[in-house]
């Protein structure tokens, strides 16, 4: 019994993503619309020759109907697309023409012969055309003679194109075909029109013999449209590819501004290539403008109008490139820089946002600048076949991926906007057989939109031996290589069969991923597998292990393989194959399978430790604030403000002094006249004499006399001083702490002493009460100049409450005012 061949399961892509529907209704027209035989010019390239070339002839109209502004746009749209040619193999020619209408006149003048656009052609071409400019002896007539300008075009591109090489005109005109007053085309001025149109229709057929598209470009008010048409239609009809948009067609503009775009956008169309619009700048400016990832191919062009503008170049990593030679596996070379156009060729550019900064010395910064980028795909079509080695009238399985020839996976599938994929097999004993491939995940296709393509195909019964299946892709801005795929057809049962998977699909650079392979030998002799990689990434650096695996006969072994990735590997879909070919049987392949893995980026130091980081942070910044807290309650706890210090005499009140200032830390006060009837307490300086110094430690408050003696002053329990005197401390809660007028900072206030006595300056007659103000008073307070209660006593120290207030604060009739000074 032989062993099912295997190929990566569905769920394994399923890491693609999501993928628009309207890619499997693109590439389902591939089931009923074959590719059919490729053109001429979409024959396999090889993948390190890059795009094709193409030889072209622009022919520009320098008639007296345009005028100097007009023919200077002309003069830049011919050199943006010589400069902006991605094939350093094609051929580029200018035409000027006019019309002989007199003796001295000439029809046509080349200002640039066939030039081979490589790095020193293209800059020729730059210089050359700028020679359409100068009318001075240029000899041209004032018409407008097609004939003689188209005719010039096709012997040029006759004597120097190769077989094979597709070949294009480009005309630009601002009017219609005028040869009335050209003699060679008769004597009589009245037939001269019908011949000169007689003349057009006959180079128009030669130009579609020789297979010469031809592109016409109106721009101007008298443009004829039907004369456009019938150039486009009369030349060779056949694109680049079987794709739209690919066929010549007319272009008419509104004015010379416009000229530039429209040709090079003609120009991508003719040669199967896209054309991405930046943005405009004066200098000093930034432009931009964006290549995909798809493009492997490009050129990007900046029409500066004026020569002495300069450009700087940056890639989408922000790095400024060279002009000329490799930066980062991309190869560089500019041309024009002296002249209105310039253009950077890159060859496997990097994809994303390109800038260009432009800077140009005052009196040179009035023209505005555009960029642009024209580019094209080479990709690789690498097909499999399941089985590999089929029977004749057996039906097999096709699939096919596209690379870039860097072995790069598309798997975006607007990339491949419009793409048609189809296979051709072929081989020994049966006619070729178209396969049109889909991605739609209808029959063997496992997901829609993928870009993955898959068919099923039954191998022609009168196939006899080898056999080859090839890949075919045409889309816009897009061909493909038709990398073949070879084996031959079985007789019988295989002697060897053999299924690949994978059993993880993503990696780091410098990582692995494992696989297994099951064979099953039918043979009565060992049989020498060998494991390989085809089609892979070069940068991506691949190794497979074991590289050989024996079978036994009659055996059906399962053994695990490894793939290795470089540490230089690129991110995104790995490209390649995994191959078995069994090396006892003359090296037939017997499985194979593409390689699903993505390479990600490895993890930084962050991706790896981001959750220790943030939980630090945190951590360290409650920290912070419990620290914060901590310093300013202990600031708060430390300090002295809201106080307010009694002096006390035989329980006494005699005089109040609350202590000053933002949470001061340590208050300085003296007695004043300690051994009178009156003492008072005052405010002094720590330099003064006979000073106090109160203070908090710990819980409590300290006290300092002038013998330098300290004592603790406690909760409930006044210190004790000189001459029977007492000083409480009461306050520091929030209520006492609020500016209220209740208290006097600074001087202290004596209880019934008259306004203007000596040693006061309180002035108030009653204690600070709690109570309502009593007429006369202030905020529960006695009346100035006399007692509280009118006895002589201060109000609340008998415990009844005098019309200064319900009670004293500290008093003997009033709450102790020891309660939140500690």
């Amino acid at each position: 019994m032989n062993v099912p061949y295997r190929t990566v399961p569905a769920a394994a892509r399923t890491r693609r993503g999501a993928r628009r529907a309207t890619v499997a209704a693109l590439t389902a027209l591939c089931a009923t619309a074959p590719l059919g035989p490729p053109p001429a010019w979409a024959a396999p390239a090889a993948p390190s020759v890059g795009p094709l070339p193409v030889d072209f002839s622009v022919v520009v109209d320098a008639s007296a109907s345009i005028g100097k502004e007009a023919l200077a746009r002309e003069a830049e749209a011919a050199a943006l697309i010589g400069q902006g040619e991605i094939s350093d193999r094609s051929r580029a020619s200018v035409i000027g023409f006019g019309s002989a209408e007199k003796e001295g006149q000439q029809p046509v003048r080349e200002v640039c012969p066939p030039t081979v656009v490589d790095a020193a052609g293209r800059q020729r071409i730059s210089d050359c055309a700028r020679r359409l400019t100068d009318r001075e002896g240029a000899g041209l007539g004032p018409g407008t003679d097609f004939p003689a300008a188209l005719t010039q075009a096709l012997t040029r591109l006759k004597e120097t194109s190769k077989e094979g090489t597709p070949k294009v005109v480009f005309l630009l005109t601002d009017g219609k075909l005028n040869v009335e007053d050209s003699p060679a085309y008769g004597a009589d001025p009245a037939a001269r029109k019908q011949e000169g149109e007689k003349r057009l229709r006959e180079v128009l057929d030669r130009a579609r013999r020789e297979q010469v598209q031809i592109w016409p470009l109106g721009f101007g008010k008298g443009i004829d449209k039907e004369a456009l048409q019938q150039m486009a239609d009369g030349g060779y009809r056949n694109g680049c590819a079987d794709v739209p948009g690919s066929r010549p067609r007319p272009e008419v503009v509104d004015g010379a501004a416009d000229v530039d775009k429209a040709l090079q956008s003609a120009f991508a169309a003719a040669r199967c290539a896209r054309v991405e619009e930046g943005t405009s700048s004066k200098p000093p400016g930034e432009l931009t403008v964006d290549i995909p990832p798809i493009a492997t191919d490009g050129s990007i062009t900046v029409t500066k109008r004026d020569p002495r503008v300069t450009a700087t170049y940056y890639d989408p990593k922000g790095r400024k490139v060279p002009l000329q030679g490799d930066f980062d596996g991309s190869r560089f070379e500019v041309s024009g820089q002296d002249g209105p156009v310039e253009a950077l060729r890159v060859k496997d550019p990097l994809p994303g946002t390109w800038r260009v900064q432009l800077s140009a010395p005052p009196g040179h910064r009035d023209q505005p600048a555009t960029v642009r980028a024209i580019w094209q795909g080479v990709l690789r079509s690498s097909v499999t076949l399941e089985p590999s080695a089929p029977r004749p009238g057996e039906n097999v399985v096709v699939r096919m991926r596209l690379q870039t020839r860097r072995g790069v996976v598309i798997t975006d599938p607007e990339q491949l906007a419009g793409v048609r994929a189809a296979a051709q097999l072929s081989g020994d004993g049966f006619e070729p057989v178209d396969v049109p491939l889909r991605d739609d995940g209808e029959g063997p296709d496992d997901r829609a939109g993928d870009v993955l393509y898959g068919a099923s195909v039954t191998v022609p019964k009168t196939a006899t031996g080898a056999l080859r299946l090839a890949g075919a892709i045409a889309a816009p801005g897009v061909v493909g290589d038709r990398r073949p795929y070879d084996t031959r057809v079985s007789s019988g049962a295989a002697l060897v069969a053999a299924g690949v998977t994978l059993e993880n699909h993503g990696v780091h650079p410098g990582g692995s991923v494992t696989g297994k392979l099951v064979a099953r030998n039918n043979d009565s002799r060992p049989h020498t597998l060998r494991l390989g990689l085809a089609d892979q990434s070069t940068a991506a650096a691949l190794r497979i292990s074991p590289a050989t695996v024996t079978v036994a006969p009659g055996a059906q072994e399962p053994v695990p393989f490894t793939v290795s990735f470089g540490a230089g590997a690129p991110p995104g879909d790995a490209g390649g194959r995994i191959t078995v070919t069994d090396r006892t049987d003359g090296g037939r392949e017997v499985g194979s399978a593409f390689l699903t893995v993505t390479v990600t980026p490895a993890p930084t130091w962050w991706d790896r430790w981001w959750w220790a980081v943030i939980g630090g942070a945190g951590l360290l910044l409650a920290l912070a604030a419990v620290v914060a807290i901590r310093i300013w309650y202990g600031g708060v706890r430390s300090s002295l403000q809201g106080l307010v210090l009694e002096l006390r005499r035989a329980g006494r009140s005699l005089d109040e002094l609350q202590v000053p200032g933002q949470r001061p830390k340590k208050f300085w006060f003296a007695v004043e006249e300690p051994a009178s009837d009156r003492p008072g307490l005052q405010l002094r300086n720590k330099r003064a004499a006979q000073v106090y110094r109160l203070r908090r430690k710990g819980d409590g408050l300290r006290l300092r006399g002038p013998d330098g003696k300290e004592q603790t002053v406690s909760r409930g329990a006044p210190a004790r001083l000189a001459h029977d005197l007492e000083l409480a401390v009461r306050g520091g809660s929030r209520t006492d702490r609020e500016p209220t007028g209740r208290g006097r900072t600074g001087q202290g206030r004596r209880p019934g002493t008259v306004a203007g006595s000596r040693g006061t300056a309180g002035l108030f007659g009653g204690r600070i009460g709690r109570g309502s103000a009593a007429p006369g008073g202030v905020n529960g307070r006695g009346g100035r100049g006399a007692p509280a209660n009118g006895t002589g006593r201060p109000a609340g120290t008998s415990g009844s409450a005098g019309p200064g207030g319900s009670g004293g604060s500290g008093g003997a009739g009033g709450p102790s005012g020891y309660d939140s000074a500690f």
